[in-house]
């Protein structure tokens, strides 16, 4: 293990798989329960979104909220924000309900998010950045990896609302962890005299603005095909008449695939570049959707969906990086909350989308369609977007370039 991970392991890792252990549990649950309420696949989709609305409202206020409240309040605010919320999705009784504490969820996930995020990039020097960041994305599949089969073990047992209330006290649990354990990086402290400066947009785009277009284009459809199979794969089979624990198993065995490739993605990374890793991912992503629609069976949605884990493994941490590597220096929160919101977006608008083209044309034909997302994302990043690791720009150019110093916010800047 690196320096850089055992300084992140109290501190961010084990709060990061407590959180992401119980989204998991959420993740075969609660398009269920919303059907169960009575919602329609539009409505599922509404919920699903709720939180990823939240978060990408609050993605730019979090950026530039982030100098003046510090890396370390932004963290726990963001922690004990989604575990009361969604605490509360367990005690809910109408759909409208739902969508509330879902979108304060979102709220938290903006402020816990975007500040582990910063803290990652400014902590860990951009030579390693790719390694790490793998292991971050790596830990995020872990939980999506265990949490199904238990959240849909627990649905079948004890009811759907147990399981979101035992996601809620993980997330409980990782708020503990990071009272004990966060503390602000040297120059990163809250900072009352910090002004709001949207300046940060005009630099990080000038004499780059093609690559960051670009690179932002990519990432709204990468994270829309993302966000999509957790709403199309349970949906779809709870279509087939499978119950909750097997659609449990189908999601835990698609992340443990997403979960075996993470360190493989960072060393594809930082050895030969964020599109090496990124390229592939989103191909295999799109043909991993585009089965779904020819399957029938417990079996065959299970190859679909471990086609899909191959692929989002391929991938696991490239956007993390890749903004990363693109944020001006001085000034990483601030863009990072404009490079999440770009992303969120994406993540917003997918299950939205699903939902309502779903009621209209049916699951099969949305699936095939959303297996197009993939392949844009793959393409704009194949053909518009330049590498942004310096060591693999280098190796292409034939020209040595000094690797970049670790980011510093100043508190007064």
């Amino acid at each position: 293990m690196t320096s850089e991970h055992r300084r992140l392991v109290l501190s961010v890792y084990i709060p990061t798989l407590l959180l992401a252990f119980g989204q998991g549990v959420m993740i075969p649950v609660l398009p269920v329960y919303v059907t169960r309420l009575g919602g329609e696949y539009g409505m599922a989709g509404v919920v699903v979104a709720a939180a990823w609305i939240g978060t990408t409202l609050f993605d730019l206020p979090t950026g530039l909220l982030l100098p003046r409240i510090g890396y370390r309040r932004a963290m726990l605010l963001g922690a004990g924000l989604f575990a009361v919320a969604t605490t509360a999705l367990g005690l809910a009784h109408v759909v409208p309900e739902l969508i509330v504490y879902r979108f304060f969820a979102g709220v938290g996930t903006a402020f816990w998010g975007l500040s582990r995020h910063a803290y990652i990039s400014q902590a860990v020097p951009p030579a390693s950045r790719g390694r790490v960041i793998s292991v971050f994305g790596g830990i995020n599949r872990l939980g999506t990896f265990t949490g199904p089969a238990i959240g849909g073990l627990i649905g079948k047992l004890y009811g759907l609302p147990a399981a979101l209330i035992v996601a809620g006290a993980l997330a409980g649990l990782a708020f503990v962890v990071a009272v004990f354990f966060v503390r602000d990086l040297p120059g990163t402290a809250p900072a009352a005299r910090h002004g709001f400066d949207l300046s940060v947009l005009r630099e990080a785009v000038a004499g780059n603005q093609r690559n960051v277009v670009a690179a932002g284009t990519a990432q709204i459809f990468g994270q829309m095909i993302r966000a999509s199979r957790q709403i199309v794969i349970p949906l779809y089979a709870a279509s087939l008449g499978l119950d909750d624990f097997q659609v449990g198993q189908i999601v835990s065995a698609s992340s443990l695939v997403d979960v075996l490739l993470f360190v493989p993605a960072g060393i594809v990374m930082d050895r030969f570049g964020r599109k090496a890793a990124a390229v592939p991912s989103f191909t295999v992503m799109g043909l991993g959707m585009a089965l779904v629609p020819f399957t029938h069976s417990y079996w065959t949605l299970m190859a679909a969906a471990l086609v899909l884990g191959f692929g989002n493994g391929m991938g696991s941490g490239t956007m993390m990086t890749l903004g990363a590597d693109l944020a001006p220096r001085g000034r990483t929160g601030e863009f990072l909350g404009i490079w999440r919101f770009i992303g969120d977006t994406g993540q917003a608008i997918a299950p939205l989308a699903v939902g309502q083209v779903a009621d209209l044309i049916g699951l099969a034909l949305t699936a095939g369609a959303t297996a197009g997302l993939g392949l844009i994302a793959a393409g704009t990043l194949a053909f518009f977007v330049r590498e942004t690791h310096q060591k693999r720009v280098a190796e292409l150019s034939g020209v040595a370039q000094p690797a970049r110093s670790v980011d510093r916010i100043s508190p007064h800047r």
